[in-house]
């Protein structure tokens, strides 16, 4: 069902409180040809009731002739604002920007945060949006395990599938989303409700088995058959099994970068409104199908690019892929056992 202007617009001012934005406060919106109408209409209004100072920045998309879809996660890092001062002073000198475009692993979206604007992203249906609400219980719940995360020194997790996966950690930072861009230079995207963390370079070892229903982003795919992947040293080596395991590979070869290969954030979702059969029910191309990346008990690992975490892969290439029915420990503890959350409580 489609989703009411005057229901966004109190959908918006809730998030946007949530997230701390207060009258006075400068506040722009990054749009670009491609963004969701309704999305910038109702928060441009929620965020003018709340008393903000309301800019519009609108940059032209970019890399459609090298993407291979319209997807936003497709091709990364790249953005107009790299030709840009002016729109990135703008953004500089914004204390809250609603991303409607997607500045995700770009440089420049380093730059901002590092000066303190706070940043939420803002791409996916407003459907989407509106059910999976940011809520406190879930930032709770995120923060909780980035605790975990944050002390453990080593992952390992299984399957019956024949998962059997190991990386240390340490060397990079916890990645936390909860839905909110609460705190000066945070991140977030709405909606959202995972952690996740970069491995140590070179540590990741071992099989990691994509079974038939698993999903495979930004394909937007359930797997039609089983792919295992060969790690070695923090490197994807092998991709073998049949149509899925070929066509994973045609696409990351189709970069031409050695480091579409290496492993990127690894971690677990902490959704219980996230659904895997939503994946089924939309169009490919209407958002990031972030019930994927987030829905409970998924064990959600990555490839390609680690410049989000103070790392130098600049690589446009990025996959993320949810499994299902995964057992994932940390320093030996299950923060998730078979696909069921277990740590921290839901």
């Amino acid at each position: 069902m489609a989703i009411s202007d005057p229901d966004f617009v109190i959908a918006w001012k809730q998030v946007l409180e949530m997230c701390k934005v207060k009258a006075g406060e400068q506040l722009t919106i990054l749009t670009s040809d491609d963004s969701n109408p309704q999305i910038v209409a109702t928060c441009r209004i929620a965020a003018t009731q709340i008393g903000a100072v309301v800019s519009l920045l609108n940059l032209p998309p970019m890399n459609g002739e090298k993407a291979l879809s319209r997807d936003k996660s497709g091709y990364v890092g790249k953005t107009a604002l790299a030709f840009n001062s002016a729109a990135l002073a703008c953004l500089k000198a914004s204390d809250m920007v609603i991303d409607t475009m997607q500045l995700l692993f770009s440089p420049e979206q380093e730059q901002i945060l590092k000066g303190g604007t706070r940043m939420l992203l803002a791409v996916e249906p407003p459907e989407v949006m509106l059910r999976m609400m940011p809520t406190m219980e879930g930032k709770a719940r995120v923060l909780a395990a980035e605790k975990l995360l944050k002390k453990a020194k080593v992952m390992t997790v299984t399957s019956k599938a024949g998962t059997d996966f190991r990386c240390a950690l340490g060397q990079y930072p916890v990645l936390t989303q909860y839905g909110l861009a609460d705190e000066k230079g945070r991140w977030d995207h709405w909606p959202s409700c995972f952690v996740a963390r970069w491995p140590d370079e070179g540590t990741c070892e071992g099989t990691i088995v994509i079974d038939e229903g698993d999903i495979m982003l930004p394909f937007k795919m359930y797997a039609r058959d089983r792919v295992v992947l060969t790690i070695e040293k923090g490197f994807v080596t092998k991709i073998e099994g049949g149509f899925m395991a070929d066509y994973m590979k045609e696409f990351m070869d189709s970069f031409d970068a050695p480091e579409a290969y290496a492993m990127a954030h690894v971690g677990w979702g902490l959704e219980p409104r996230a659904s895997w059969t939503q994946l089924g029910l939309y169009d490919p191309e209407s958002g990031l199908s972030m019930d994927s990346r987030t829905f409970a008990g998924n064990f959600l690992f990555s490839t390609g690019p680690n410049t989000e975490a103070g790392g130098t892969r600049d690589v446009p290439c990025h996959l993320d892929i949810p499994l299902r029915k995964c057992s994932l420990s940390l320093d030996g503890e299950a923060m998730t056992i078979e696909g069921k959350v277990v740590q921290p409580p839901m």
